[in-house]
């Protein structure tokens, strides 16, 4: 499978020319200033793969903000861990320091590298059609940005800072939006421009699969509509991903986490990664996920681990639970030879099997899996979107009008090995989504907070393999803990013009 090797070379051009640290803006500095750089096409595609480079950052798509998913009641902290075991139990003690505090900082540092390439880059002489294709991923990479921040942080009462092509340069604080439904309404635009100038996937190169495109596009509308409850735009933006007639579901779901389909008919938008180098590059999570120590044979590092909750979850006879979930005595492919999977370390005695496929093979380091540990990137893209989801987004945004949902439940239950079912109800979607999803980044926490199902689920202790509490019942206050924390440094570095969420 063709990698997307031109972006990350490019990417490494652009740190270099920026002269940046990882989690700071790209912008041309030093030798390099406004005068003399956005000049050529070539200036155009460096400012644009610029985007892309706090996408290898250790809490971008690896752990960090996979911290706010595993407050769900799918999975637990595999290890002791002070700070990890406040997020998980919504204390205010968490937001302070490590792991979660820069998907703020990241995140907006994109925002502000797109609005350069949003301001910059159409005055610039090149193709017409690439001219478009960059700015098109400049504001598809701004609106998933703020969309990713947006339902973690922002609520009726406050929304996110928004920064915009006008206020870019300004070294003034932002103060947050009145409420989230500005950040959505500006997602929207951002999204639908976004939608207006790419490409289909198709019209890709091979060399540039893995950049935005239009179908990506209107997923992440879909999915915008949803958390805003416009279930009529939801379901729309997801027809309009469906009836395009070029994404559809794998055969065999388990397929679905293997690297050589890493852009396959299912593919909507992953994490792009890579083995190669001295460290890969892209996300870490099949890494994160390994039994921690990896059995000898690599660093794992042994958190995120699935519940006995989860794992009940799933209806007799359903294919996703092997393929999803390992349980001890299951024999499964480790370093090129069978494997009988016991650990010696897990929480709850379970771990995901979505992301193990790069470690199945012989000799997979530098091939399959990074030769560095502490950096444990693979092969395969972890799917962020995929067009499963944007069946279940229908699906949830039919029930949520009155309308039947059977088709595209039923969709999703057949490839799982399971009977059709008639009249389907809101409880089938959402166990359709917590079965199909888990482990994923369609947030299984977040779910919960807006279907208004967490305070119930986390007064529940969660339970190991042989049936023993792992972690005790957890207070839930919608009212405080149904958005997160804004990182404290923020709030410092604004000099408080950037409020804190009320209760925090």
């Amino acid at each position: 499978m063709k990698k997307i090797s031109n972006i990350i070379l490019a990417i490494s051009a652009s740190i270099l020319l920026g002269a940046c640290s990882k989690n700071l803006d790209i912008k041309p500095q030093g030798a390099v200033s406004e005068n003399n750089f956005w000049q050529t096409a070539n200036d155009a595609l460096l400012g644009v793969n610029a985007m892309y480079e706090p996408f290898d950052g250790e809490e971008f798509y690896g752990r960090g903000y996979m911290w706010f998913i595993n407050a769900s009641d799918d999975m637990v902290t595999g290890r002791i861990n002070t700070n990890a075991d406040a997020i998980k139990n919504f204390s205010p003690t968490y937001y302070s320091g490590g792991y979660t505090v820069d998907q703020w900082d990241m995140r907006y540092s994109v925002i502000r590298r797109a609005n350069d390439v949003i301001n910059k880059v159409p005055a610039i002489s090149m193709d017409a059609s690439l001219k478009n294709r960059y700015l098109g991923e400049a504001y598809f990479l701004s609106g998933l940005m703020y969309f990713q921040m947006a339902y973690n942080y922002g609520d009726d009462r406050a929304g996110l800072p928004i920064i915009t092509r006008a206020n870019n340069n300004d070294p003034n604080p932002t103060p947050r939006a009145a409420n989230v439904g500005e950040n959505y309404t500006y997602i929207e635009g951002e999204l639908k421009k976004a939608a207006n100038l790419l490409p289909y996937f198709d019209q890709l190169s091979p060399a540039d699969q893995g950049r935005p495109h239009k179908v990506a596009a209107w997923g992440y509308l879909a999915k915008m509509y949803l958390y805003k409850k416009d279930y009529a735009n939801a379901q729309k933006y997801a027809d309009s991903v469906i009836n395009q007639g070029k994404r559809a579901l794998l055969p065999n779901f388990a397929d679905v986490f293997k690297a050589a389909n890493n852009f396959s008919s299912e593919y909507i938008w992953s994490a792009v990664s890579t083995a190669k180098g001295s460290s890969g590059w892209g996300s870490i999570l099949p890494g994160v996920m390994l039994e921690n120590k990896g059995w000898g044979l690599f660093n794992g590092w042994g958190y995120y681990q699935p519940t006995k909750e989860l794992y009940d979850a799933f209806e007799a006879g359903d294919k996703r639970r092997e393929a999803t979930i390992l349980k001890p005595g299951d024999v499964f492919q480790y370093f090129g030879a069978p494997k009988t999977y016991a650990s010696v370390n897990s929480l709850s005695g379970y771990q995901f099997n979505k992301y193990m496929e790069p470690f199945s093979y012989a000799n997979p380091v530098g091939t399959s899996i990074s030769p560095n540990g502490d950096h444990p990137t693979t092969n395969l893209n972890v799917p962020l979107m995929r067009y499963a989801e944007v069946i279940l987004i229908k699906a949830e945004a039919e029930l949520m009008q009155g309308k039947n949902a059977d088709a595209e439940i039923n969709m999703i239950r057949q490839r799982a090995g399971l009977k059709a079912i008639q009249g389907a109800t809101m409880a089938d979607l959402k166990n359709q989504r917590r079965c199909e999803l888990a482990g994923e980044w369609a947030d299984r926490h977040r779910d919960l907070v807006r279907w208004g199902d967490a305070a119930a689920a986390y007064a529940k202790p969660l339970h190991g393999y042989n049936g023993s509490v792992i972690w005790p019942a957890r207070n839930f206050n919608p009212v405080v803990n149904g958005v997160w924390a804004v990182p404290q440094k923020e709030i410092d570095r604004s000099n408080g013009v950037i409020k804190q969420n009320a209760g925090w």
